[in-house]
């Protein structure tokens, strides 16, 4: 898999960011049918201040979040609840899924409050983000209860328990 990671904050060096990444990453596509070894992704670690700015610039929403992300192509689902497209490879057989942001500040934040390990709630947000590169979303119900399941698979054959009970 090319994974691409870009540390803007040193407090990721912290983490065992790069190995967590990549089995993040490989569990969600493996999960999904797709071949690792055949997948693109970007993956900017930054801090709060960075991702609000970039959620100001794509979301219009000027404040932190824990993970942005942002598809090389749109392959949601039409119907709400339904499978989002596949992704396409290029003529060489490599697919550019796309690009991740994770915040830290928010991530360590969140982790606390709710008493989980910073490595598997990074971890869940990794997973979560690559969902969406792939299509997965959760604005209509149906979308967010199908999303939510597939996380928790997924992160259970991880040996991360469901974040969503």
């Amino acid at each position: 898999m090319a994974l691409d990671i870009m540390i803007e904050d040193a407090r990721w060096g912290d983490l065992p960011l790069d190995p967590l990444a990549g089995r993040a990453t490989a569990a969600a596509l493996r999960h999904l049918g797709l071949d690792p070894d055949a997948c693109e992704i970007a993956l900017m670690a930054c801090d709060d201040a960075r991702i609000a700015e970039l959620n100001a610039q794509f979301r219009s929403k000027a404040q932190p979040t824990n993970v942005l992300s942002w598809p090389s192509e749109d392959l949601s689902a039409q119907d709400d609840g339904g499978a989002p497209l596949p992704p396409e490879p290029d003529p060489d057989g490599e697919i550019a899924l796309g690009d991740i942001a994770i915040a830290w500040d928010t991530c360590a934040r969140e982790a606390a409050d709710q008493g989980k390990t910073m490595q598997d709630h990074v971890t869940h947000l990794i997973v979560h983000g690559v969902l969406h590169l792939l299509g997965y979303d959760h604005i209509r119900d149906r979308d967010a209860t199908l999303m939510e399941e597939l996380e928790a698979r997924i992160l259970g054959t991880m040996g991360i328990d469901d974040p969503y009970s």
